[in-house]
This record gives C-alpha cells, structure tokens and sequence, in this order.
C-alpha cells in the first residue's frame, strides 16, 4: 500500500439549510475554484454519499493548503468538516467502479469523529483534524501533531472571519492587490486593509507560507 493523505469532509448542518442542492452545487464550484488556483489533489473532493465529500493528496502540506483555501472560497452560511486520514490506501475492485481502501481512509474517519468532539468540548470553531494510520513512522507522527495544532489556530481565524474577510483573504492570497480587491467589493481600499487587518489575514497567509517551507 502506498501513503495517501486522505480526506473525508462533511457539511457542517446540512439538515438545517434552507436550499440543500444549492449548497451542493456551491461546494462543488468551490472546490472547482481552488482546484484551478492551487492544483494539488490526486483526486479532487468528490460528493460521494449524503453530505459527504472524500479527497486524495499526496503531501500533507498540500492537503491542508486545499482545505484552507476552500473553507475560504465557500460561500456565507456553507461549512465544511475535515477529517484528515494519513496511512495507507490499497485499490479495491468492485463491479461498479475502482474504489480504495486501507488504514489512511480509517484514520480518515477517525479524524472526522475527532472534530465532532472538539467542537463539543468548547471549540465549535474546530473544522480540521488530521490522525495517522497506527503504522505511520515517528517523523510523520511529528508532523501530524504540528499540523493539529496549527490548525486549532487556524480554524479558530477562518471561523471568525465574515464571508467578505474570507473573500478578501483568498484574494490576497492569489496576489490580488487591495485595490484591486476594493474596486471588487463596492468599498475604499482603507476599508480592505482595516478589515484584512482586523481578521488576521496577514498571519493566516503567513501561517500557510510557513506550511509549505517559505518562511520568509
């Protein structure tokens, strides 16, 4: 079996939206957005059954860059969960398609189960938990335990964030300038800069830099 950084993602109240095939519809242009701005997955987020979606990375860092710029590019009143499986995944045969399997997928839904207690534990803002395959080494181990615990910071950030802030945070970080972002939303580029500012959006880029080795 192969290492794969696998994703199983839930809608966050599905039962409760007013307009369920439009927050399907607005998750998969969502993910279509951020495939064509940061292409990084083996398999893209997929829906597969009910309110769930499943993706392959490669790289962590890669994975957490995707789900990152997708909780950004979601639209007011659509979240998702992310439960981050890293271990193996072998390919299973089936008569309808070529499905996968293995103990990434499993500690993928681990992972998933994972957020559902942080948020009730007092951190409702928890979005993203990554949990490696028991036979995962010490160094990826490591790795995993940083990840969780840069990502209690980060979902703490994004959740915060209104729908403009997120906008304008996913513009920055596609190189956008802020006027260029203020001509966008109808308001002055002051206006831009006190909101990014207020949101923290510089150390939520800076955090990704970081993620993927730019520590400039």
């Amino acid at each position: 079996m192969e290492r794969r950084i696998v994703t199983i993602a839930d809608i966050v109240g599905s039962r409760s939206l007013p307009d369920r095939s439009a927050a399907q519809r607005a998750i998969e242009d969502a993910v279509t957005r951020v495939e064509r701005d940061a292409p990084a997955a083996e398999q893209p987020l997929v829906a597969t059954v009910g309110d769930e979606f499943q993706a392959v990375h490669t790289e962590l860092s890669a994975a957490l860059r995707s789900l990152l710029l997708l909780q950004l590019a979601l639209p007011e009143g659509i979240e998702l969960r992310f439960g981050v499986g890293v271990g193996g995944v072998r390919a299973v045969d089936s008569r309808t398609e070529l499905i996968s399997d293995g103990p990434g997928w499993w500690a993928a839904r681990d992972a998933i189960e994972a957020v559902h207690r942080l948020q009730d534990r007092g951190m409702p803002k928890a979005r993203t938990r990554v949990v490696g395959a028991p036979e995962e080494d010490a160094d990826m181990m490591s790795q995993i335990r940083m990840a969780n615990a840069y990502l209690l910071a980060r979902d703490e950030l994004v959740g915060a964030m209104s729908s403009r802030a997120r906008r304008l945070t996913y513009g920055r970080w596609a190189g956008r300038t802020q006027r260029e972002l203020a001509e966008e939303e109808g308001i002055s580029q002051p206006a831009v800069s006190q909101m990014l500012a207020a949101a923290g959006s510089a150390a939520l880029l800076a955090g990704l830099s970081a993620l993927e080795g730019d520590d400039r």
